[in-house]
């Protein structure tokens, strides 16, 4: 067939506020030797496209935003086979995932869910790669043991409270509502708690007999640091996942050393290929056959490409209950 060569995208146009996502048209990316060319049907707006747009252009980053798609695969690079053409995949990208076509590496791209539609299928790589990178990889979480999730409502929250359930552990979160934690409930949390609760702590010990959470996964930026480690289990786990804009936060040695805490924390943008690949793996063996079943992210909004600046100011506002999507095309 033959291939498009100009497509409508979105780009960072400077630093600053939504105002920055500019509509272009551009070339179409063509595949490397190990990747596809991916038509895309929606894609993900996820917190990180956010700090992007604020840092500005940067040499050497894609300037288009995105970081998952859902799509159907047009071209194949040299080392892909051609009996990938036509696939309906989702794809964690290297940004690029604003616009009508996409490159991803070939290993990347999965089969999309069949119990799920377009949107729905677009806000799982992101988050499913993050979840499983965090616990399973950095923290190592085991059979039987608690989870505490900050931001239960959150893309990656929401979706990260199905899967670990659906994989035998309870689950705790915390919300910045009511409304919120009704909501992490219905995904399945055992209890949502809101995190600026003065009695945070004390909630989640006589949740879990005292005892406290095996493991925590921290978007605030060390923002709960010391609830963090209060919180926890001896030989408790607590991975942050954001850097919180460059944040030192104060550590108590002693009491990490008491109770044996190991901290961790990864960027997925940054990780070696080999690393994702390994995960997506395991993602295709232990998480896909959950899909549309056990596992249905919750789409809280839709726009379309034209709206990105839209979808930003909505992502910012901060009252979205899971992720927010960008529609392609109709399909």
């Amino acid at each position: 067939m033959m291939l498009p060569t100009r497509q409508r995208a979105i780009e960072i146009g400077f630093a600053g506020g939504p105002e920055a996502l500019v509509l272009r048209e551009i070339a179409v990316p063509r595949p490397r030797t190990d990747e596809v060319l991916i038509e895309i049907v929606a894609a993900g707006v996820n917190r990180h496209d956010c700090n992007q747009r604020k840092a500005g252009p940067r040499d050497g980053l894609n300037p288009v935003p995105g970081l998952e798609v859902s799509g159907r695969v047009i071209a194949c690079g040299a080392d892909v086979p051609v009996s990938r053409l036509g696939e309906e995949v989702v794809a964690l990208t290297n940004g690029g995932g604003y616009a009508e076509y996409v490159t991803a590496p070939a290993a990347l791209a999965l089969p999309r869910p069949n119990k799920l539609d377009w949107l729905s299928s677009a806000a799982l790589p992101e988050a499913l790669f993050t979840i499983w990178l965090n616990f399973f990889e950095l923290m190592h979480l085991s059979p039987g043991e608690n989870v505490l999730i900050h931001g239960g409502t959150s893309g990656v929250g929401s979706i990260g409270i199905q899967l670990l359930k659906a994989m035998g552990h309870d689950v705790y979160a915390t919300a910045g509502s009511d409304e919120k934690c009704l909501a992490a409930t219905s995904f399945g949390a055992n209890g949502c708690f809101r995190y600026d609760d003065p009695e945070l702590k004390e909630r989640v010990l006589n949740a879990t007999c005292r005892r406290g959470v095996n493991c925590i996964l921290d978007m605030s930026g060390g923002a709960h640091v010391d609830q963090d480690l209060a919180m926890l289990a001896s030989d408790g786990r607590l991975a942050f996942l954001s850097a919180g804009g460059g944040a030192t936060p104060k550590l108590p040695l002693r009491a990490l050393m008491a109770s044996r805490i190991r901290l961790t924390g990864a960027l997925l943008r940054v990780l070696p290929m080999d690393r994702k690949i390994a995960i997506a793996d395991r993602l295709r063996d232990a998480v896909w056959p959950l899909l549309g079943k056990e596992i249905r992210p919750h789409v809280d909004r839709w726009f379309t490409l034209d709206q990105a600046v839209e979808a930003h100011r909505h992502m910012e506002r901060g009252r979205h209950i899971g992720k927010i999507m960008l529609s392609i095309r109709p399909d």
